[in-house]
């Protein structure tokens, strides 16, 4: 994993809160797997610039699947922790997506509902039109931004968060996320990611309660390279 402090993409940092661009296969945090989370490479990296004896506190607010790349917020004090899992509970983070797609949906613009069903065993959600026990209700937002020779660039506003919900949803009207081989694509990609980045994310800073508004660049690679957005 990644031990180098320079390889950590900080979007934004001040004494509350920190916004990482996370790469493909970084962890957030710590799992069966016993690799390095981001989370320890991040307080590292705090000690390191502060000069900070003892543990560093860190929070971890949200998680990105590990094939998943983009904005990932930290927060620096337990203040910031609280406001922000408040913020996160009451909807008032905005996040936005973007996944590359190897068919092209019917509609332009549409408004996906379903009920997801995880399965622990498999690590893994399956989408039911209807509810059915222990389904939790999903809805997100896509609109297409661009068509490739191959590929279809959709930008996507996640109304719930459920688990794989992008990964699902998307897969279950056929249109599989670039190399997201667990929902239906038929290759893999080279670094064992998937075509799918945090791109934007939106919030009322938790303690200075101004605008924060990050963009992040998606990862270096051919099919990101060539979207022209």
């Amino acid at each position: 994993m990644h031990s180098n402090k320079t390889n950590l993409l900080v979007l934004y940092e001040d004494n509350h809160i920190i916004i990482i661009n996370k790469r493909v296969g970084d962890i957030v945090q710590g799992d069966k797997t016993g690799d390095k989370p981001l989370s320890e490479v991040v307080k590292e990296y705090i000690a390191d610039k502060y000069q900070k004896p003892g543990k560093v506190f860190l929070g971890v607010v949200h998680r990105l699947d590990r094939p998943t790349s983009g904005i990932v917020i930290f927060a620096k004090t337990s203040k910031a922790l609280e406001r922000l899992n408040k913020m996160l509970r009451e909807k008032s983070i905005v996040k936005t997506y973007w996944a590359v797609v190897k068919n092209t949906p019917t509609n332009k613009k549409d408004t996906l509902i379903h009920y997801l069903k995880k399965n622990p065993k498999n690590n893994k959600s399956t989408a039911f039109k209807n509810e059915i026990d222990g389904s939790k209700k999903a809805i997100l937002h896509y609109t297409l931004l661009q068509e490739l020779e191959n590929y279809t660039l959709l930008e996507i506003d996640l109304e719930t968060g459920r688990h794989h919900q992008i990964r699902c949803q998307l897969a279950s009207i056929g249109s599989v996320i670039k190399g997201d081989l667990k929902y239906g694509s038929k290759r893999s990609n080279k670094d064992g990611g998937i075509h799918l980045h945090a791109k934007k994310i939106q919030f009322i800073h938790p303690v200075s309660k101004e605008k924060i508004n990050i963009n992040a660049a998606a990862p270096n690679d051919a099919i990101w390279n060539a979207l022209k957005v």
